[in-house]
């Protein structure tokens, strides 16, 4: 083999640049080559762990064989033609320094290339290892750094997984800001666990577990203690125990606000609708979130009421007793339903504030009906006068009894009128 490669070197008499790296490289294909041909005995296989250590050197003496050899043609073909352009001075000793050995420099046999792949191979995965070696093996983390969903973190994850299981939505939770991040640092067991006891303890159904956590995330920050003590409070007002666990259920944030402010919320409507206590309780009982808003809004919806509306201060306490929701319903849609009420059907302010349920129907709903008794010729609702249709009755029925009770007609006719409207 080496007299092979001398003789292929010695046909390599080139001057240019160009044949002396066309030379190099014939010298270099036939490295693979000669490794390959080291590992074969009357062509079958050997594996390479039981190459002998003989091959093994007979392969790097030829490849510095090889490489001498190389070395010696550059620098003799660089030489004899000095006189010529087409290879410089320069890009000879670019050459030679490149492939010939000097002081502070690897041999061509030394560089990594050229290392015996058999002593620097990689470990066997079946290769035993020794304790310490297992030890110092780094394992990188099964949870992604960066993600924009908490999906990617539900399995690993035990406080997440726990979370879904009690039907939190953590699709909800993950579109708010820093919440994701929050529940990540929380702790099932010291964090979770112990809220999921007090909300069962004070009455909560397990079921209402997910909605509150959904709607309110924040409540796994606070103390039990702090939440005991506005229970305590809340039952200190003569709230019964099923109402404080129906309140804190369907308010999800009320707990989250301390005792001085829900002392505050209760004693505003108390002084601004000139309520009694019992009349207070049960309106905050029914709509536990009066607790939770901004008085704002219900500022605004009681001058509406008194000073657009028309309504009397007494009257206005009627609605609210009756339907607390009036409180914190929407401007316009109440103004747009009391107009067409009052305007349009012509119904006087006491007999409103009689049925108030009127003001917290859809408006769609009641102009179809009222449209369609008045094509009817039924359209009565003066208590004083025969044919009396009570509001009550007219947005509080469905469909099959307003038609035959109320209109007298058929519901496929009530259907046949609402296209054409």
């Amino acid at each position: 083999m080496a007299s092979a490669c001398g003789q292929l070197c010695m046909r390599c008499s080139l001057s240019s640049k160009t044949a002396i790296w066309q030379c190099y490289s014939h010298v270099r294909s036939f490295i693979p080559r000669t490794r390959q041909m080291s590992k074969r005995f009357d062509g079958l296989f050997i594996p390479k762990g039981l190459v002998s250590a003989q091959m093994r050197l007979s392969w790097k003496l030829q490849m510095r064989y090889y490489s001498d050899l190389a070395e010696k043609h550059l620098s003799a073909d660089a030489k004899d033609n000095e006189h010529t352009k087409e290879l410089t001075k320069t890009d000879i000793a670019a050459i030679t320094n490149t492939l010939m050995p000097s002081t502070g420099v690897q041999s061509m046999t030394e560089h990594p290339m050229f290392l015996d792949l058999d002593d620097a191979g990689e470990s066997s995965a079946l290769e035993e290892i020794c304790d310490e070696e297992a030890i110092n093996i780094s394992v990188p983390t099964s949870l992604p750094p960066i993600s924009t969903s908490l999906r990617y973190y539900v399995e690993k994850s035990e406080t997440l997984t726990k979370l879904v299981e009690l039907g939190v939505n953590l699709w909800k939770l993950e579109q708010r800001p820093n919440v994701g991040s929050m529940l990540l640092r929380l702790d099932f067991k010291t964090d979770v666990a112990p809220l999921l006891m007090f909300l069962k303890e004070i009455g909560v159904e397990e079921s209402r577990f997910g909605y509150i956590i959904s709607h309110n995330p924040f409540i796994l920050c606070e103390s039990i203690e702090n939440l005991q003590d506005r229970v305590s409070y809340l039952k200190s007002r003569k709230f019964s125990s099923e109402t404080v666990a129906s309140m804190v259920s369907r308010a999800p944030y009320l707990l989250n606000f301390n005792v001085k402010r829900i002392d505050n919320r209760l004693g505003f409507y108390q002084q601004q609708l000139q309520l009694s206590a019992s009349n207070t309780r049960n309106i905050v009982a029914r709509l536990p979130r009066l607790l939770c808003v901004s008085l704002e809004p219900v500022k605004e919806n009681l001058k509406v009421c008194e000073m657009e509306l028309g309504f009397k201060k007494n009257e206005i306490q009627h609605i609210v007793v009756a339907v607390p929701k009036v409180l914190t319903a929407n401007k316009r849609k109440l103004t747009q339903i009391f107009d067409f009420i009052h305007n349009t059907m012509k119904v006087p302010h006491y007999l409103i504030a009689k049925f108030p349920q009127v003001l917290n129907t859809k408006y769609l709903r009641v102009r179809e009906r009222h449209l369609f008794l008045e094509y009817l010729k039924k359209a009565q609702y003066d208590p004083t006068l025969p044919n009396y249709i009570s509001l009550d009755r007219l947005v509080s029925l469905p469909d099959e009894a307003f038609c035959t009770e109320l209109a007298l007609a058929t519901v496929e006719d009530f259907y046949l009128f609402q296209k054409t409207l």
